[in-house]
């Protein structure tokens, strides 16, 4: 198979890792403003902000081992 191929399989796999940055970016930002406007609910949003960003988290690492495979057992 072509290289070049296998290297843009790869990248649109890691390309997961950047879309869930940018989502727990967006959980993290979400939870600073609801804890602005309501400081009583503090423990609940950090625990469930956190629960979120772990498992939008895996995707990123199902990515990565994409990306890994692709690159070792179609690049041979």
């Amino acid at each position: 198979m072509d290289k070049g191929l296998i290297a843009i399989g790869a990248a649109l796999a890691v390309m997961t890792g950047t879309t869930t940055a940018i989502g727990e970016a967006n959980v993290a930002k979400q939870a600073v403003e609801s804890i602005g406007k309501n400081p009583d609910a503090a423990d609940k949003l950090r625990s469930m902000a956190i629960v979120g960003a772990a498992i939008s988290e895996t995707c990123a690492i199902y990515g990565m081992l994409v990306a890994f495979l692709i690159i070792f057992v179609l690049g041979k």
